[in-house]
């Protein structure tokens, strides 16, 4: 039920409106002191405000310009008896989505509101899409090596210098890197990524710099380099290792200057960029084999940041997995599912060669494959690390989604019968399923004791 708020001094029009409105379901409070009606608004969340310009203690403008200081998202309808073209020209300008001269007229006011609700209802939606769009920023665990880190990082951010995150695939590089850009003065201005390993080596002058229109084959019109496309913000080089030695030597010169060139002209552009880089490589090996420039390496290595592999902080992986878990069912709108401590064991166990990112995978996999409330150790051990070839095969030769899940279910049932030695009542009950569901399962699938 959609909630609204009414502000007006006069008592009578208050009631007047709120019958009109729950008579039509919506759910409605009031005031008639202003202050105590921006309390209300501030304290509870409100799909519609409607509210009247002459008031005593404070105006209606003057409400809107503090709802606007607040960064109040609910929409906000003006209804007055001085319904003059200047006042609504002002309302409007102010932020508020309609204006409604007194007296109310009943039709006109349900569309005004119903319309405010839909747009409060739109753009809270279209903000919790953008939300579970952005990348995951939280650095999650309680060991030594993460506590450390993160005391590192809130040490490092606000000083303008430059960053080398050196760790295995997995780890969560990119975190460090997206920490350090939002506890930083330039919170708020651009953060490019650029993956040095996914781009050609012929390509990635123009990826960094940009270029000028027929500077090459296939410049078909100008482009804006990741460098400039910072400037004012952070650019994280990730896999920094992988960068060619003719690209290396340009983003020497960036840090040295402060400026960059686009491919195909000899003009100077200023950016004001700070540098953050990664890589999975020894980069001192790299520079011993020739592959890396060791005064780049300098230039970048100013603050190391060294991140720990999975199997060094294995008892971060409970917190991991309940973090993974929650976002994972609300994702998929399953429900909540709860790790025993068994089964926590178990992940625990286990070496984690892929790191966080091996980790998050095999609890979404668990999530979508399973239906139970509770897990035990043994109903994600198949799942997990039983067969890996086999899941593999699973996902190789599933042309959809709904076929993986089939043959995943089917290879999950004949593990369970197989360790409850194919007797269907002990099955089902590890299942939790009933025994003609299990039955049924085992005909749709075609399962046979010689599997």
């Amino acid at each position: 039920m959609s909630s609204i708020l009414i502000i007006d001094d006069e008592k009578e029009i208050c009631e007047s409106i709120k019958m009109i409105l729950d008579y039509e379901h919506y759910s409605v409070d009031y005031s008639t002191v202003t202050l105590q009606g921006i309390e209300k608004l501030f304290a509870n969340k409100f799909s519609c405000l409607l509210l009247d310009i002459q008031m005593p203690e404070m105006n209606g403008f003057e409400v809107l310009k503090k709802l606007k200081e607040n960064n109040s998202s609910t929409p906000v309808i003006i209804i007055s008896a001085h319904g003059s073209i200047e006042n609504a020209i002002k309302a409007t300008r102010l932020g508020a989505f309609d204006f409604i001269e007194k007296p109310v007229d009943r039709d006109k006011l349900l569309i005004s509101v119903r319309n405010a609700v839909e747009q409060y209802k739109l753009l809270n939606e279209n903000a919790e899409i953008k939300q579970s769009l952005q990348p995951e920023t939280e650095i999650l665990g309680k060991s030594k090596a993460i506590q450390d880190i993160l005391e590192l990082i809130d040490r490092v951010a606000p000083i303008d210098t430059r960053v080398l995150i050196t760790g295995e695939n997995g780890t969560g590089k990119e975190l460090v890197a997206r920490a350090l850009h939002n506890k930083s003065s330039r919170k708020g201005k651009p953060f490019v990524e650029v993956n040095c390993a996914a781009i050609p080596n012929e390509l990635i002058e123009s990826e960094l710099f940009g270029h000028e229109k027929g500077s090459f084959t296939g410049a078909f019109q100008q482009r804006i380099g990741k460098f400039e496309l910072a400037d004012k913000g952070t650019i994280f080089l990730d896999e920094v290792g992988d960068m060619s030695l003719q690209a290396q030597a340009k983003v020497l010169r960036v840090i040295e200057d402060n400026k960059i060139e686009r491919v195909g002209s000899a003009k100077k552009i200023e950016v004001d960029v700070r540098i953050l880089a990664a890589t999975n490589k020894n980069l001192q090996e790299e520079i011993d084999k020739g592959n890396f420039r060791e005064d780049l390496f300098h230039r970048l290595n100013v603050i190391p940041i060294q991140i720990p592999p999975l199997r060094e902080r294995i008892g971060d992986v409970p917190i991991l997995v309940s973090h993974f878990a929650s976002d994972i069912t609300l994702k998929h709108k399953k429900p909540s599912v709860k790790f025993s401590d068994d089964a926590l064991k178990f992940l625990q166990s286990l070496s984690w060669s892929g790191n966080i990112r091996e980790l998050r995978n095999a609890v979404e996999r668990i999530i979508i494959l399973t239906d139970k409330k509770e897990l035990t150790g043994k109903d994600i051990e198949y799942l997990v690390t039983g067969g890996k070839s086999s899941l593999v095969d699973i996902i190789d030769t599933s042309n959809s989604f709904q076929e993986f899940k089939d043959k995943a279910e089917k290879a999950f049932i004949v593990k369970q019968l197989k360790a409850n030695d194919w007797n269907i009542s002990k099955t089902a009950e590890a299942l939790e399923i009933q025994r003609s569901h299990l039955y049924n399962k085992i005909k749709k699938y075609g399962i046979e004791k010689a599997e």
